[in-house]
């Protein structure tokens, strides 16, 4: 009896000793994984990479070689970016710096960050996109500064995944299209800025000058090309990316389409149209041309209009797309303004349903000068020189919920949520302009421009969806401005954005 006793107690003292040692060694491991963790979050927050650290001995850091592999996806460089709100006639540097570069820290590396609270010397460690400060003079250029984990922080909101800008051909209904046919120097991530989609045949490309002064991002341009207007439309391209502006080879991507039926005679391959370089002492290919000119017009082919807005609205870089008309020049700043206001995720646009974000639009009187603010915008509403887009012709087509009240509105720095309205009542025949995603509705690829209410079904489609409409109230002034010459049967008129429609 006392024998079994004492083996008992034996066991007992045995398995004590066991469970302290599995406790210290548990113990230890968590102190060793925590130890880990602050290291690995320390060189997060710095930028550096695991590559470079040698644990014997302190190394000067280097610069990251930068690169994207091919349909990956790669963290934002550790650099800070440049957002550059750029108003003539000062050029700036890019809006955005866009380049990334690999790192070996595990992106699946969640670690928990301590928070303190901030002395009076202490900044804030919200990441945000660098607002502009007040006081500054409109006509200059104000360049932002967006760090990493501003950008980690759009990433985070802006659920989407980047997309493929390699060249390739395809069908599509009765067209043949030419897809990424000449691309930019410069690349974007889904959510780094705002793409400008839109469409033209070649003699409309003089606008891509102005256009890309104010707008400072990537623009998805589709161009119709048929039969004999094929060459004269790469020449053009060519023209515009060597001598009508630098900013031209940077941000746009051209896609090209044409009937079945109007293939034309050669097609050089995508990587052929750019090796050779543009004559800018002779005058632009579109010079002196007009419609009537034109193969398509001879053929007495119809513009196939929302084949070119869907093409070039697919082919966006960006989650964020603003599907426009060329001749429509957006204001400096809007993409910054913009990413600012997605950001911060204001109240409003945390509200369950879609949400499309539209500019309102104004005509000028031909000769007057762009307004650059609010203030000269409502003077110049005051004595005629600018009226609401289309007020002769379709004013429900572009009239923006609250516009009037807008108009009387006190200024406040940044974009802000000013009202929330639906497309239903006097304005359920409103064809806006907005700032979209991916996921809006597509345009009735069966509809022409020459018929008119190209974009209606569009539009009752996204009335189905029951949208919300909030417009906002910019303090920085946004806008559009249209250059449309009278030989196309068209007002030279100005858009003003304001208003924003889009899902975030």
């Amino acid at each position: 009896m006392y024998t079994m006793l004492a083996r008992r107690n034996w066991v007992l003292r045995l398995s004590i000793i066991l469970n302290v040692a599995v406790l210290l060694y548990v113990g230890t491991h968590i102190a060793s994984k925590s130890g880990d963790a602050d290291f690995l979050e320390e060189l997060q927050d710095s930028g550096r990479n695991l590559a470079f650290i040698d644990l014997g001995q302190q190394q000067q850091p280097q610069q990251l070689a930068q690169g994207t592999s091919e349909g990956g996806s790669t963290r934002a460089e550790s650099s800070p970016r440049t957002f550059d709100n750029h108003l003539p006639p000062a050029p700036q540097s890019p809006l955005i710096e866009t380049q990334s570069s690999h790192s070996s820290v595990p992106s699946t590396i969640q670690t928990k960050k301590v928070q303190t609270k901030p002395t009076g010397k202490d900044v804030s460690t919200t990441p945000e996109l660098s607002a502009p400060s007040e006081g500054v003079s409109s006509t200059k250029s104000e360049q932002l500064i967006v760090s990493e984990s501003a950008l980690q922080s759009l990433e985070e909101l802006i659920e989407c995944h980047d997309r493929s800008t390699e060249p390739r051909t395809a069908q599509r209904s009765d067209f043949w299209v030419l897809y990424n046919y000449v691309t930019p120097s410069r690349k974007y991530r889904c959510f780094e800025s705002i793409t400008y989609s839109t469409h033209a045949d070649y003699t409309f490309l003089d606008n891509l000058g102005p256009l890309l002064d104010r707008w400072r991002g990537p623009v998805s341009l589709a161009m119709h090309a048929p039969g004999a207007d094929f060459a004269p439309t790469v020449e053009a391209i060519r023209y515009a990316r060597d001598c009508l502006s630098p900013l031209v080879a940077e941000y746009v991507t051209f896609h090209v389409f044409f009937g079945s039926r109007h293939v034309p005679k050669q097609v050089p391959a995508a990587d052929k149209v750019t090796l050779d370089q543009a004559n800018c002492s002779l005058p632009a290919p579109w010079t002196n041309v007009t419609s009537s000119m034109l193969y398509k017009s001879k053929s007495k082919i119809l513009y196939p209009v929302n084949i070119g807005r869907n093409i070039a609205r697919e082919m966006a870089a960006t989650h964020y797309i603003l599907p426009s008309d060329i001749e429509l020049y957006p204001s400096p700043g809007l993409i910054i303004d913009f990413l600012q206001m997605v950001q911060r995720q204001d109240p409003p646009l945390k509200h369950a349903n879609p949400k499309v974000f539209p500019l309102s639009i104004f005509e000028l009187q031909t000769g007057a000068e762009l307004p650059i603010n609010k203030i000269q915008l409502v003077s110049m509403m005051n004595n005629g020189t600018a009226i609401q887009f289309h007020k002769k012709l379709c004013p429900g087509c572009h009239n923006v919920p609250k516009s009037k009240e807008w108009l009387t509105h006190p200024v406040n720095p940044g974009l802000h949520v000013f009202h929330i309205g639906k497309r239903t009542g006097y304005f359920v025949h409103w064809e806006p302009i907005f700032i979209g995603t991916h996921s809006d509705p597509l345009y009735d690829e069966r509809l022409s421009w020459e018929g008119k209410s190209d974009k209606m079904t569009q539009s009752l489609e996204l009335l189905a969806m029951d949208p919300e409409v909030p417009a906002l109230n910019p303090g920085t002034f946004r806008f559009f401005c249209v250059a449309m010459s009278l030989e196309r049967g068209q007002l030279s008129s100005a858009s003003l954005g304001q208003f924003f429609w889009g899902a975030t």
